[in-house]
């Protein structure tokens, strides 16, 4: 038996899985997002450990005889989180999480600092990731930064509370802007722009290695007989990649959570900055992949949701069962700014082309379709940078919207496959990871694709259609910029 423990933004889930890959039990406890100022995103960490006690003790509630034959415990979570600890190991701060805009001067100034950085961490510096926070910290928290004796990404924190050990994967590192991600390992120049050394950072490994064991009086509370081997791990869409099996090259996937990811793996490094495009580590030896991010996927359904007062199944239903062309209204999905093709943390959202006509069907489609062009940026930046997707997965919450699926492969023209459980995600990526780093059984073994369901083609007339409107939402870039500020 095998646990796989995903931390994310809105909750802790934890799953067991057997030796055939079922799933025997899931548990997830909700978690909430602190938002002090606009623009600032924080969590305390201590809610992610308490989250973390009650999903475990649940799962032992629900199946006992399982949790007594864990031989493995895997991590994946949400990245680019800036968890700042004393000598003591006491955490400083609230963590800062990885859709908080507030570093944006820092980015500048770090590659000021580090002008090889985009080379170097093959990624452009953008206010979600770590390294600018410190140097936001540095910068308003003087006080903070100085008694800064460790800094952790959020689920190395959680495995720091589980085992005593501050270990990180490749993958979540890479999400740092202090790791050479061509060489794996911490890079001397990257950390000393932000003041910081080696020393202040978790040792490295891969994802599947084993990296500490749960500590023995936790495995007794919670009915295991053995103390579990804890993986590596894996940044949340690299868990979710594993999960799926994407970890040969060209393997691709569309996660559509509350952020937005259009996945592929590649062989080697292959850098897209100019176009906004992330290169990381994969969480499985050896192995690379690139992905282009917009920050309010099934995020920007959710606001509307709210902001309507009406759930959003409700909201999907009012939709023609079969969509045959554009909304009148143009939606533009800048909620939390942009990352692929933008790197616009100032970048605000909107409708456009409203009239007395536009209901609220009208609106709920156009916001649908303004994520789906936002998927376009980010495929369009991977073909840019050299990388083919001819085809993917898809994966997350939004992907139980067959209406938003076909949406989506007519503004990609491309393929869509749906899942038989396209939710499971990083907690089963997880679970993976636990069990080679517990097995020793190598990725190609463990990691087989997942079980399709249905194959979406794109609709020709749809299609030609949204190529005509992706135009005209890409030339409303510049005139929203115009007018967006610090909000």
């Amino acid at each position: 038996m095998y646990i796989g423990l995903d931390l994310g933004t809105s909750g802790v889930k934890a799953i067991i899985v057997d030796d055939e890959q079922a799933v025997i039990a899931t548990r997830t406890e909700p978690l909430t997002v602190s938002r002090p100022h606009p623009g600032w995103s924080e969590q305390d960490p201590e809610a992610w450990w308490k989250a973390t006690q009650a999903a475990l003790a649940g799962l032992r509630r629900d199946a006992p005889e399982a949790m007594a034959k864990v031989r493995g415990l895997g991590l994946s979570g949400q990245q680019h989180g800036a968890v700042l600890l004393d000598a003591s190991g006491k955490v400083l701060r609230p963590c800062i999480l990885w859709n908080d805009t507030r570093a944006t001067n820092e980015c500048v100034e770090f590659e000021r600092r580090f002008p090889e950085s985009r080379s170097i961490c093959a990624n452009i510096a953008m206010p979600g990731f770590t390294a600018p926070k410190l140097l936001w910290v540095a910068r308003h928290e003087p006080e903070i930064f100085a008694a800064t004796r460790h800094v952790l990404l959020p689920k190395a924190w959680l495995r720091y509370r589980l085992t005593g050990e501050m270990i990180e994967d490749m993958s979540d590192a890479s999400g740092s802007l202090w790791l050479d991600v061509g060489a794996r390992r911490w890079s001397d120049e990257a950390l000393a722009a932000c003041e910081l050394h080696e020393t202040t950072m978790p040792a490295l490994c891969e994802g599947n290695a084993a990296a500490g064991r749960v500590k023995a009086d936790l495995a007794r509370e919670w009915g295991m007989t053995d103390r579990p081997v804890v993986a590596g791990g894996a940044g949340d869409n690299a868990g979710g990649a594993v999960g799926l099996g994407a970890i040969r090259p060209g393997n691709s996937f569309l996660s559509l959570g509350t952020s937005g990811v259009l996945w592929t793996t590649t062989d080697g490094l292959r850098v897209g900055t100019e176009r906004g495009v992330h290169a990381f580590c994969h969480a499985v030896p050896d192995t690379w992949h690139q992905m282009g991010v917009t920050m309010s996927a099934a995020a920007s359904l959710a606001w509307w949701s709210r902001v309507c007062g009406i759930d959003e199944p409700d909201l999907l239903a009012e939709l023609p069962e079969r969509i045959e062309e554009p909304s009148k209204a143009v939606f533009l999905p800048y909620l939390s700014g942009e990352r692929t093709p933008h790197n616009d943390a100032d970048i605000r959202g909107g409708f456009l082309g409203l009239s007395q006509d536009t209901d609220r069907a009208s609106m709920t489609q156009a916001v649908l379709e303004g994520v789906a062009f936002s998927f376009r940026d980010a495929l369009d930046g991977l073909q840019a940078s050299g990388s083919v997707v001819s085809e993917a997965d898809v994966i997350g919450g939004g992907s139980r919207s067959p209406r938003w699926v076909r949406i989506l492969a007519a503004a990609l023209d491309i393929p869509l496959h749906r899942l038989k459980n396209g939710e499971l995600g990083g907690s089963f990526g997880a679970a993976r990871l636990a069990r080679m780093a517990a097995t020793g059984e190598a990725p190609d073994t463990v990691c087989l694709p997942a079980e399709r369901s249905e194959t979406v083609h794109p609709d020709a007339a749809l299609r030609d259609a949204y190529a005509e409107r992706v135009k005209i939402y890409r030339a409303l870039y510049p005139a929203v910029k115009a007018v967006s500020g610090r909000t």
